[in-house]
């Protein structure tokens, strides 16, 4: 862990996320109750679970190349810009008292898109800047970066919301965006990009038309998918764990609503338990992802995960509720550490942002399909089955890290981690 933390270029990323994700989830906590206050609608919800995805359906597909093809450092700091900007303007608006529910959806849309192009890029860094065979150290700090900030916005934000209004929410948003920015530039100095063996030949590079060298670099990402069967049942793993955890922001405002009738404050104790469990899960992620392996690991949280989602609707108080979500978001940590960890071992450094993308892009389109799902069924059906839904998807992640996997197969791919 040490080792770790003496990289300076990785304590400027790890503080930078801590930074943005207590301003990310303070946003995304604020604008859900704002929307579920202003149209009492579980499908309004679903809607904008659905906008969070469209993007991706669009972009995932092309932005791999690009994350492989630039400099990260450089296209995370234009993401963090664009996307304070956007909320900025949002924030003057609520001070104004003339947002309305569509800009919400829109500067949603936006900064999803920005999201989406910015995790794998992300990711990819911390695989750049990890010195060989500390990914899963790197892993559990980036998580307890990104969960600590989360814990601190889930703790506060139900508070801070009934005091300072959608507006406030927003405007700290939007200063965490500028501080995150300014960490990643002290990432390093200068232009690093990662080259792919086919570049060596620069001559034959030269004589492709940008056009022809971009589907090519799509279809290496692809040829590699086919040949590794354990990193594409991995990937299926994370696209259903994804589809379902992403789907959670539409039934959880209305579990503290309709069921525990807590209002924002009760939303905000759940984002907490939630945040805690998976900033704990840091403490012991790397020993127990040691003694089980990276595959049962995934395994073991998926199944604790669909467990507690079925629980957590009919639990008859929302302490038991809160201790749940906690359950949840350690589960959320150890299999995401595992995750991450078990692809950066798997995946050559100059392809991640392409297999990671393909597997964001089954995520997310799963994700489109169950927000309006689960909406729907929330608002017409009950709030239990909505749950129930998002369980099954869990239990199918748990499948797929628990399939077996071909001994040949898993030899050539150990050539490849070393």
């Amino acid at each position: 862990m040490r080792s770790i933390l003496s990289q300076r270029p990785l304590r400027f990323v790890f503080a930078a996320n801590v930074i943005s994700m207590l301003g990310s989830g303070m946003n995304t906590a604020a604008v859900a109750w704002y929307i579920l206050q202003a149209t009492h609608s579980e499908m309004a919800l679903g809607t904008f679970a659905v906008l969070q995805s469209l993007p991706a359906m669009l972009m995932l597909p092309f932005t791999g190349v690009l994350i492989d093809r630039e400099d990260r450092r450089r296209l995370v700091m234009w993401l963090d810009a664009v996307r304070a900007i956007i909320i900025v303007v949002v924030a003057i608006l609520a001070f104004q008292h003339k947002v309305q529910v569509w800009q919400l959806y829109l500067m949603n849309t936006l900064v999803a898109a920005g999201f989406w192009m910015f995790w794998p890029t992300i990711t990819a860094l911390i695989q750049e800047l990890t010195p060989e065979g500390e990914f899963v150290q790197s892993n559990t700090f980036l998580l307890a970066g990104i969960q600590g900030g989360w814990l601190i916005a889930g703790a506060i934000v139900g508070f801070m919301y009934n005091h300072i209004g959608l507006g406030g929410v927003l405007l700290i948003d939007f200063s965490t965006y500028v501080i995150s920015f300014l960490c990643y530039l002290g990432v390093r100095k200068g232009r690093h990009v990662i080259l792919r063996p086919s570049e060596i030949h620069a001559d034959i590079l030269a004589a492709e038309t940008q056009l022809a060298r971009f589907w090519r670099e799509m279809k290496e990402g692809l040829h590699f998918l086919r040949g590794h069967r354990s990193v594409v049942l991995l990937g299926i793993s994370w696209a259903l764990f994804l589809g379902a955890m992403i789907t959670g922001v539409v039934v959880t405002p209305s579990l503290s609503e309709r069921v525990f009738h807590a209002g924002a404050v009760g939303y905000g104790w759940l984002n907490a338990g939630w945040g805690t469990g998976a900033f704990v899960s840091a403490f012991y992620a790397p020993s127990a992802i040691a003694w089980l392996g990276g595959r049962r690991s995934v395994a073991y949280s998926m199944a604790l995960l669909a467990v507690c989602v079925v629980a957590a609707p009919i639990s008859p108080v929302i302490s038991l509720a809160i201790a749940l979500y906690f359950l949840m978001g350690s589960a959320r940590g150890l299999g995401g550490v595992a995750m991450n960890t078990s692809l950066m071992e798997m995946v050559p450094p100059h392809l991640m942002g392409r297999v990671q993308n393909a597997f964001y892009f089954f995520g997310t389109f799963l994700q489109l399909v169950l927000a309006l799902a689960v909406g729907a069924v929330a608002h017409n059906t009950s709030l239990v089955a909505a749950f129930a839904i998002l369980a099954c998807v869990y239990g199918l992640s748990f499948v797929a890290a628990s399939w077996p996997v071909h001994a040949s197969a898993s030899v050539e791919e150990v050539g490849v981690a070393k």
